[in-house]
């Protein structure tokens, strides 16, 4: 029942930078960790490692065994993933099947620290309660051959959902941020063909223009796979 990913949250500023660096340039990349993101999308406002995220939201967040929209998965540590993992759940789509947005965790382009966004999870459990799962891997276009245990789900608050929604804002807010330093520092370092100042400035709005028609496509949903 895997469901191919519709779009993959790269990392904004990443491609904003290079939108606006020189070809012979290198480019930092933004790598996104898991628990950082999780806070991010949820609202859920639990620091630390992943996998101190169940304890830690117990007395402070409603938990359970069932998924729903916004609430956070947390993960089990494994032998390969010592710290464990959190995600957040986009959509329910059955009552063994969800699709959720996640980071740092199928290699994207050869490189983790990427954004997930809507792949394919599964539960597996023998009393379907979403304590095992298994989970979509990009590199193999399927699910991943492993499972995982999970401690359960934590369930967003009304202040949660508020952060929430505005969470995704300060992310695209950041990028464009990023977008615009990058563009002062190509225009004080680079001046291509002898260009000067105003036309430098010109080709850093232009590119901000693009970077804003990126970021609304991403994040208003792609039908395209």
């Amino acid at each position: 029942m895997a469901k191919r990913p519709r779009a993959l949250w790269g990392s904004l500023a990443v491609a904003a930078a290079l939108i606006l660096a020189p070809a012979s340039g290198a480019v930092a990349d933004t790598y996104w960790q898991c628990a950082t993101f999780a806070r991010l999308a949820s609202g859920i406002q639990i620091f630390g490692d992943a996998y101190t995220w169940w304890k830690q939201a117990l007395g402070r967040y409603q938990t359970g065994f069932q998924p729903k929209a916004g609430a956070v998965l947390c993960f089990k540590p494994t032998e390969r993933m010592k710290l464990g993992h959190v995600a957040v759940v986009s959509q329910v789509l059955t009552d063994r099947v969800i699709q959720i947005t996640h980071a740092n965790w199928s290699p994207i382009e050869g490189s983790r620290g990427k954004i997930e966004k809507d792949v394919t999870l599964i539960d597996v459990s023998q009393g379907g309660d979403w304590s095992l799962v298994k989970v979509w891997y990009d590199p193999n276009r399927d699910l991943g051959g492993s499972t995982y245990q999970t401690y359960g789900f934590i369930y967003q608050d009304a202040q949660a959902r508020t952060l929430a929604s505005s969470g995704l804002a300060r992310a695209e807010n950041t990028a464009i941020a990023m977008a615009q330093s990058a563009a002062s520092q190509v225009a004080s370092a680079v001046r291509p063909g002898g260009a000067g100042p105003l036309s430098i400035l010109n080709q850093a709005a232009d590119s901000t223009d693009r970077i804003a028609a990126l970021i609304a496509q991403v994040t208003h949903g792609d039908s395209g796979n």
